[in-house]
């Protein structure tokens, strides 16, 4: 199937989810086109394989959205989507979420797993994750991470998987997520409220899911999902549900062949010169310190640092290897999407707060001064907003001699004897730093009392 094709599939998709199962506005725009950020990040994160937090209110539609997008793109009924969902609340455990002991091979003197539905089902979804005490966080972190889910000596792995998980708002039941993962999830959305005319139409509606359901197919392939012989009849089973909807509701979904087909497309688009200069010196900004050579969670530099003014300052934490690797593959997938034939500065800038907002804790004082402001995201995905802007404006006065300083480096690379370009922006002092040549920093008066 072409590429075309294969794209007017997602957007049927997109649109069949927009027009009858998920009611919302439209808040995120890019050249002349207007998506809603949850719906479309979280049919690109089904589409790459992604991970997807999403936040928002209770009951409005985050589950529930994740829940469509799974089925739609993975051809599996919503009935078995409904069956792997795991629930996030303190008696959670290992046993619900990955496998159990098979006990009549016990009996036997045997031991054999009983694996659970959501550890063997490509479409993941974890309902109120912040639910889950920190302690319990961690019975889910390899699994998110790789596909790996391990129990007693045996090991299931995805080949192919998507998650997503909701999160409400802190309240006195919920605990935070840890940072290692929340470093796992690709991108972080809201789920807003649609407003009064289309919550209304929403509350006077027939319940929606019933259009995605089929308990025939769903009780065959829960067991196929029980009998690890059978697992080789799982496609059928999900293409025949494809079908099935085709032919009653009219809307395409897609095969395994058909994601296989859309990610090798999605990889193959390259970022352009400015879309790869901009993204280097967003990082540098997240990592470089003045004083201590690196940003590190546990070392904060105090008053008077010479890069004040930029996010290194303003930030707490290092940026992880995962970020460039979401903003990879989440701007290769929009340009897609858009029909583009690469990525450019403008999908980075799109993607780029949705792939930070978890990501990043914020000093003190940069969270206070944005925490009153007027604005129409979560905070978290505000502050990342702001940061992509003021770094976007920063590197708009300076492109021309950032990308000058990345050729002449590449020149050194080369074996060619040229002077590295010197510059304030950290990007010429981490430039240097990869040729060998460690720069000298500027004073930085620290008040002696805080050493």
């Amino acid at each position: 199937m072409d590429s075309n094709s294969l794209r007017e599939k997602v957007q049927d998709i997109l649109s069949f989810i927009q027009n009858r199962l998920y009611f919302n506005r439209p808040d995120f725009e890019i050249k002349g086109e207007q998506f809603n950020a949850a719906l479309l990040l979280s049919v690109i994160g089904g589409l790459v394989g992604g991970k997807t937090l999403i936040v928002g209110e209770p009951g409005l539609g985050k589950t529930t959205s994740a829940e469509y997008v799974g089925t739609l793109l993975y051809r599996v009924p919503l009935g078995s989507v409904w069956e792997g969902e795991v629930s996030g609340h303190p008696e959670q455990t290992e046993e619900k979420i990955v496998g159990r002991p098979n006990l009549g091979a016990l009996n036997r003197g045997e031991e054999d797993v009983v694996w659970s539905t959501f550890s063997l089902l490509p479409v993941k979804v974890v309902d109120e994750i912040n639910r889950l005490p920190e302690t319990k966080q961690s019975l889910i972190l390899n699994g998110v991470d790789r596909g790996n889910w391990s129990y007693l000596n045996q090991l299931v792995v995805n080949e192919e998987f998507c998650l997503f998980a909701t999160a409400n708002y802190q309240d006195r039941g919920t605990n935070t997520i840890v940072a290692p993962l929340l470093d796992r999830f690709d991108v972080m959305v809201e789920s807003k409220h649609p407003g009064p005319n289309l919550s209304w139409m929403i509350g006077m509606a027939e319940p929606p899911h019933r259009l995605l359901r089929d308990p025939e197919r769903e009780a065959e392939l829960q067991a196929c999902l029980a009998d690890s012989e059978r697992w080789g009849e799982i496609e059928g089973i999900c293409e025949g549900y494809g079908k099935e909807l085709e032919e009653r509701l009219g809307v395409q979904t897609l095969g395994r062949a058909d994601r296989k087909a859309i990610r090798e497309e999605m990889g193959a688009l390259s970022f352009d010169e400015d879309a790869s200069a901009f993204v280097r010196t967003f990082l540098a900004e997240l990592c470089f310190c003045c004083k201590y050579g690196q940003k590190r969670t546990n070392e904060v530099c105090g008053e008077g640092c010479h890069y004040t003014g930029y996010l290194c300052y303003e930030v707490q934490t290092c940026a992880s290897n995962r970020l460039p690797m979401s903003v990879r593959r989440y701007a290769q997938a929009l340009a897609w999407i858009l029909g583009d034939k690469g990525v450019d500065i403008e999908h980075v800038r799109a993607v780029l707060p949705y792939t930070l907002a978890h990501r990043i804790q914020w000093r003190d004082e940069a969270a206070s001064a944005l925490e009153s402001v007027n604005r129409k995201d979560v905070l978290p995905i505000h502050q990342a907003r702001e940061a992509v802007r003021q770094v976007f404006r920063r590197y708009s006065e300076q492109s021309d001699r950032i990308k000058a300083a990345m050729a002449v480096a590449f020149q050194v690379y080369e074996g060619k004897e040229v002077a590295p370009v010197v510059g304030e922006h950290p990007i010429y002092i981490e430039i240097m730093r990869d040729l060998g040549v460690e720069p000298p920093r500027p004073v930085v008066n620290i008040d002696p009392g805080t050493e």
